[in-house]
């Protein structure tokens, strides 16, 4: 059985104040976490980050909204995942301010001793992308990098 996590975006049904006027309007997307075992995306559970609203994720980029539910104390936080990882990384973390989506992603990589790369911050200033680039090594030791790309590109 192979297992893999990938972040992908959720559509809500719920629009952006800077979006209101919008025709057709521009429904807000959020970005979550998911686990895919042989092929198949396991069902979660998750909560838009705007308006609150759950959602059962069913597919890659696919959830429905759970009707009648509009809160949901089983719905995991940054503090339950917070618990699960080593005490230095939760506080870096948190001094980020980085989304679920990215903590459950690094609990993931942490828990299966994978080595791999995470974006947790990304600004553009004048037609430059900054990242700031978390490296999650094998032993669960970890460090930081900046990277910055350019947004236009030559052909």
């Amino acid at each position: 059985m192979s297992t893999e996590g990938i972040k992908h975006l959720i559509s809500c049904h719920c629009v952006l104040p800077q979006y209101r006027n919008a025709n057709p309007a521009i429904f807000h997307k959020f970005v979550v976490f998911s686990l895919v075992e042989d092929d198949q995306m396991k069902e979660k559970v998750v909560q838009c980050n705007n308006c609150g609203v759950l959602h059962l994720i069913t597919d890659h980029c696919k959830s429905e909204i759970l009707s009648g539910k509009e809160s949901s104390s089983s719905v995991r936080t940054i503090e339950d995942v917070e618990l699960s990882l080593p005490e230095r990384l939760a506080a870096y973390m948190k001094s980020q301010n980085v989304d679920i989506a990215t903590w459950e992603n690094v609990e993931w990589l942490v828990d299966n001793s994978h080595e791999a790369e995470v974006v947790i911050r990304r600004d553009e200033q004048l037609g430059k992308t900054n990242l700031k680039i978390l490296t999650i090594k094998k032993d669960g030791a970890f460090k930081t990098r900046n990277e910055i790309i350019s947004d236009s590109t030559e052909l």
